[in-house]
């Protein structure tokens, strides 16, 4: 075999999981927007590099240009094989990609398989891998979907993270999306993916699935905070079977208290994002609930929260977008505890 070997997008999908490595030679700011499933960055031009060899082969010349990329490249690729890579031995294989699968990832692979490391190369880069994925997203998704419905407060997020401790398939969109799904629903100092990221992710979680087997979803809205769920895949969850969970009122307060204990601890943060319910609510009343953040009467917030502004919008919409609602199992829980998830995730997977 001669290397480094050119795969073709469709060559390497199959194996893509028993590469030694996935490496993105492409820049940071690159990688950073999407890369490939458990890609590393490894770039052979840095982000002011990139943009400086960019302009001098505008403004001076190709020749001149390259000279400067080339020495620049060789070394970063020495100092990524000497602090990542010196130790690897001579059976190590990794995939190198960069953006088109040119000249970047072209220039790296050549030196690693010079090395002797049987070395492939990404025909077509990143944007071939990005094709795929918004054809394969574009598809309407074959999954016997389990729609996990509730009102806010009701575990649906817990008992998904539950299920997959349990093994069942599930497709967690707020966790792909860092986010929780509402107003509120920003985790601090965890911004969101980028929309394309957010799409691998998806694409990297159902192409793992058995299509034989249940997955497991929550009843998101069209949009996961600044994220868009790709069109296919929502119109399937719209018309899949519903699981309706339940708990008390009380529970809900507790368990809310509980996931978003960042804003219980700062008034500040959450009637900022109260603010924003101005146009539903009016300001008379954004200010009532705001004095009671100020003055830590979070209990009785949450539960007039509940009340008055989530559970009505989301009755408003659950029959609307999900057509199979009414016909939904039941599943109760009474308590919030560990064994209580746990015990209603078995009985999920029992059912299906």
């Amino acid at each position: 075999m001669k290397y480094p070997e050119v795969l073709k997008l469709e060559q390497v999908l199959p194996q893509l999981d028993q590469f030694d490595a996935i490496i993105d030679a492409r820049s940071p700011c690159e990688y950073a927007l999407d890369h490939l499933p458990g890609a590393i960055n490894a770039p052979v031009l840095d982000d002011e590099q990139r943009i400086t060899v960019g302009t001098m082969y505008k403004q001076v010349g190709a020749f001149e240009a390259k000279k400067l990329g080339a020495a620049l490249v060789a070394k970063n690729i020495a100092q990524h094989i000497e602090t990542l890579w010196m130790q690897q031995p001579r059976e190590w294989r990794p995939l190198v990609y960069c953006w088109r699968g040119g000249n970047r990832s072209g220039a790296m692979a050549h030196i690693l398989s010079k090395v002797g490391w049987p070395v492939a190369q990404l025909d077509g880069g990143y944007k071939a891998f990005r094709a795929h994925v918004n054809a394969e997203l574009e598809q309407t998704p074959e999954f016997d979907f389990k729609v996990i419905c509730g009102t806010t407060g009701s575990g649906k997020s817990r008992m998904l993270e539950v299920l997959a401790t349990q093994g069942a398939q599930v497709l967690d969109l707020e966790q792909l999306a860092a986010h929780r799904g509402s107003v509120l629903g920003g985790i601090p100092s965890h911004p969101q993916p980028s929309q394309k990221a957010f799409e691998t992710a998806i694409w990297d979680t159902l192409r793992r699935f058995d299509p034989a087997r249940p997955v497991f979803v929550e009843s998101e809205s069209k949009k996961v905070g600044n994220l868009r769920v790709p069109a296919a895949l929502m119109e399937r969850m719209r018309g899949s079977d519903c699981i309706a969970m339940t708990l008390s009122r009380t529970d809900r307060v507790r368990l809310l208290m509980e996931d978003y204990q960042h804003y219980a601890c700062d008034a500040a943060a959450l009637n900022e994002q109260l603010s924003y319910l101005t146009p539903l609510h009016g300001h008379e009343r954004i200010k009532r609930w705001q004095a009671m953040a100020t003055a830590g009467d979070m209990t009785v917030l949450v539960e007039e929260l509940l009340m008055e502004h989530y559970d009505p919008a989301y009755l408003r919409s659950i029959d609307r977008n999900f057509v199979r609602y009414t016909q939904a199992q039941e599943l109760t829980l009474d308590a919030i505890d560990p064994d209580s998830f746990r015990a209603g995730a078995l009985q999920l997977i029992a059912r299906h």
